[in-house]
């Protein structure tokens, strides 16, 4: 039976952990705190035995502060772990501003506001030559979409026509990361849907999809974001997924955000 050691169980980790389970893989979860299912992270030799005893080993952890809290008390132990495959999900935001152009992985990286994420990027790219990078856009799902935000009356439309982001259905990223231990080599792959565009268009797709109301555009300084939010605002690239299709067979269910979102209802 193969066994999925599984750092960090957040979103996109938790739905892997899930199909993987359907599909008769034993997983062992980390997270800060222990359940019926997961290990906690401050529980330092059973982490340790767990990953010396994986096939696999999946860190889904985000910086903190300026360190990877995972590579800090794991490097070793996952540099020496018998595993056949290790994987890593980072971020498009390595590769900061381009401008609205489309990058691809041979892009530089590090120039952006997620320093950290890129040092932590190629901190695992260096730790193991089996080393796969999953470099993930705006991740949405069932309960984490524009539809929720709409919900919840927390939507926004920012006036920013030429703002163009990407982004991927969860479902997407799960089978993107399954393909890559079925075929392709190491390396790093960008999981993104085929539509960069601006976040205002998800929006409107999502209040046309609950017919509700679209809300006014505002500035920046009108809609009185949080720092984090804001600051999603101040890069702009579009993230081409071709490697993915070429090397590992994986095409996105959802190519574009109008297919994503109804998924989600």
């Amino acid at each position: 039976m193969p066994h999925m050691l599984i750092l960090g169980m957040g979103y996109t980790a938790s739905r892997l952990a899930s199909r993987l389970r359907a599909q008769g893989w034993r997983i062992t979860g980390v997270r800060r705190s222990a359940d019926a299912e997961t290990l906690a992270f401050d529980d330092d030799s059973a982490v340790r035995a767990a990953i010396a005893q994986a096939s696999h080993i999946l860190s889904s952890v985000p910086p903190e502060a300026e360190a990877d809290p995972v590579l800090t008390r794991y490097a070793a132990a996952i540099a020496a772990a018998p595993a056949i495959w290790t994987g890593y999900l980072s971020s498009t935001g390595v590769y900061g501003d381009a401008a609205g152009a489309w990058v691809d992985e041979s892009s530089a990286t590090g120039s952006g506001r997620r320093a950290a994420r890129a040092q932590a990027d190629a901190d695992w790219g260096a730790l193991r030559p089996d080393m796969r990078r999953f470099r993930l856009p705006g991740i949405y799902g069932p309960g984490r979409s524009a539809l929720d935000r709409v919900r919840a009356g927390r939507a926004h439309r920012i006036d920013l026509p030429d703002q163009i982001f990407s982004r991927a259905h969860v479902d997407d990223i799960v089978a993107g990361v399954i393909a890559s231990i079925h075929a392709g080599p190491p390396g790093i792959y960008n999981l993104s849907d085929d539509l960069p565009c601006a976040q205002n268009r998800l929006i409107e797709e999502a209040c046309a999809i609950l017919c509700q109301p679209v809300p006014p555009l505002l500035t920046l300084e009108e809609a009185q974001l949080s720092p984090m939010a804001r600051s999603f605002y101040a890069e702009n690239r579009r993230v081409a997924n071709g490697r993915a299709r070429r090397l590992l067979g994986w095409l996105p269910r959802y190519p574009t955000y109008r297919e994503g979102l109804r998924a989600c209802l």
